[in-house]
């Protein structure tokens, strides 16, 4: 599978920096923070496309207000995300300065205008969050461009997760990735369930990767490690800045210390192997081997008074210690010499 100029059968990691609302509504801030963001080592940069009327309604009713202890309770959808949300035509010039910055740039599209809407830039993936991962009609659009799907899992229901895999299929576009989550804002370390991403790709055939909403960048490397392929972070030029999201966000500093972590996860992992390569090799003169630790006259036994395994690796190997001892020697041994076969009375 690729996105874009990402191809996941020769490099490993997928690092996705999430604007979302951490323009705090200025469009040169988005801009300032897409170029920081490649400055961090970020792959792509996400945005979301919706306006508040496309994704809730104008209500103030108890359905439509946020409680729960989240970091908007009091507010309503709408009042929220129309202050949150990334204006429609900035686009253009968003999609431009990652171009320049040498990001892929693509969205998370929140209703059929918004993918008919972002198909004229032609983005190399769509996204998927996990409050969307219901509706079929949005996520069979985002298939039917012919372009992989990344879904974050969050708050959806196994059986839910069957049928996006049913979808994928139905429309012949099974370039699927969904990455483990927690729908918390900011997620606790201990509901992230890190050992979920070694099952996606057994329980669904698809790549797993990882969505963080927790503090730091612990989490992600350990995903790496557990085998995400994908890592989405949110990211901030400041963590000043009043964002609806800036609590959970990275800033350039972070986010670079983030990607810089994946990158020697990435190579700590290297590939399951017990060959001998030459590294190993040259230092096997540093392992242990039988050497004479006492003069040994021609004739004389040896015993373990005479003969040990220490450092270096010259001598015989270690294995061969029971049937060496009392065994004569065919000719005066020095200590400090290596012991061979050949030293011997067989």
């Amino acid at each position: 599978m690729r996105i874009g100029t990402f191809d996941f059968a020769t490099q490993k990691t997928f690092i996705i920096a999430e604007l979302s609302a951490n323009h705090n509504g200025s469009l040169d801030l988005a801009i300032q923070t897409i170029r920081a963001a490649a400055r961090a080592g970020a792959d792509a940069i996400k945005l979301q496309t919706y306006t508040a009327d496309t994704i809730t309604l104008d209500a103030d009713t108890p359905d439509f207000r946020i409680d729960g202890g989240t970091l908007w309770d009091g507010q309503s959808l709408h009042a929220l995300y129309q202050k949150a949300y990334t204006p429609w035509e900035w686009h253009a010039k968003l999609f431009a300065a990652a171009k320049e910055a040498g990001l892929l740039c693509f969205s998370s599209p929140f209703d059929s205008s918004a993918v008919e809407f972002l198909e004229q830039f032609d983005p190399p993936a769509y996204k998927i969050a996990s409050f969307e991962a219901t509706d079929h009609a949005l996520i069979e659009l985002c298939l039917r461009t012919g372009k992989p799907l990344i879904l974050s899992t969050g708050i959806a229901t196994e059986e839910e997760l069957d049928e996006v895999v049913a979808l994928a299929r139905k429309t012949g576009n099974e370039q699927l990735i969904f990455l483990h989550c927690v729908s918390a804002y900011p997620a606790p370390l201990e509901r992230a369930n890190l050992t979920t991403l070694a099952k996606i790709p057994e329980r669904f055939g698809v790549l797993a990767g990882f969505s963080d909403h927790t503090l730091g960048i612990t989490a992600p490397v350990a995903a790496v490690a557990l085998g995400a392929r994908v890592i989405e972070k949110h990211f901030i030029l400041d963590g000043t800045i009043p964002s609806p999201d800036h609590a959970f966000s990275l800033d350039e500093h972070a986010f670079g210390a983030m990607v810089a972590s994946v990158r020697q996860c990435e190579a700590l992992l290297g590939k399951p192997s017990f060959a001998m390569d030459a590294y190993k090799e040259k230092n096997r003169r540093f392992a242990r081997s039988l050497y004479v630790s006492a003069p040994i006259k021609a004739g004389e036994r040896l015993t373990t008074a005479n003969i040990k395994s220490v450092r270096p690796g010259y001598g015989l190997h270690p294995r061969h210690l029971p049937q060496v001892l009392g065994k004569k020697a065919a000719r005066d041994l020095q200590k400090g010499e290596r012991l061979r076969l050949e030293d011997l009375h067989v």
